[in-house]
């Protein structure tokens, strides 16, 4: 199911906001301000409607099944609760039962779901169970750090301030060893 996003209202949205700041929407520097904002809605929020299991189907039986990690994958989002930007970088991990898939397909599905109004903890659970449900793999863990604007830019005022967020299901939330090797992994940075 593919969500339409609606461009003229979007536009019409931002020329009232224009006027509610008390600017002029007609002005030169403005008059094109609520058509870009709509064509950036239109990217920011494309991953409405899609389906992150869908870019997971393509796998292959490899018979691996040792940890497999995937770092530092930039990523960014909108909060829903200011509609400003949060951006950072993924960390995913996962042990295969058999089965890999291609690395991008990890960093597509995460844009996926990245691609939506968000929080970061939801974005988080998202992630780790659509790997779960696509590649039913022994265990998968994801570590997501972002700046947030909504708390750089307003209210508490803390640039550089970052929200860790992390997922694990199977063998990688109750197999300690598992779960210190994913975390290892990660510190050699």
């Amino acid at each position: 199911m593919r969500v339409s996003i609606d461009g003229e209202d979007i536009q019409r949205a931002v020329a009232s906001i224009i006027s509610a700041i008390g600017e002029d929407p007609g002005r030169e520097g403005l008059i094109e301000t609520p058509r870009r904002v709509a064509e950036m809605y239109s990217d920011l929020f494309s991953g409405l409607g899609k389906d992150p299991k869908e870019v997971l189907e393509t796998v292959f039986e490899e018979g691996h099944r040792e940890l497999v990690v995937l770092r530092d994958i930039p990523f960014f989002s909108i909060c829903e609760h200011h509609l400003l930007p949060f951006f950072g970088s993924a960390d995913i991990g996962y042990v295969p039962s058999g089965r890999v898939v291609g690395a991008s397909k990890l960093a597509r599905a995460l844009d996926i779901l990245a691609r939506r109004p968000q929080i970061q903890e939801r974005l988080t659970d998202q992630l780790v169970d659509s790997i779960v449900e696509s590649l039913q793999p022994e265990g998968v863990a994801a570590v997501l750090s972002a700046e947030h604007l909504c708390i750089t830019l307003r209210g508490v005022q803390k640039p550089g301030s970052k929200i860790v967020t992390s997922a694990s299901r199977g063998t990688l939330r109750t197999q300690g060893a598992t779960k210190h090797e994913f975390l290892a992994l990660l510190s050699q940075r």
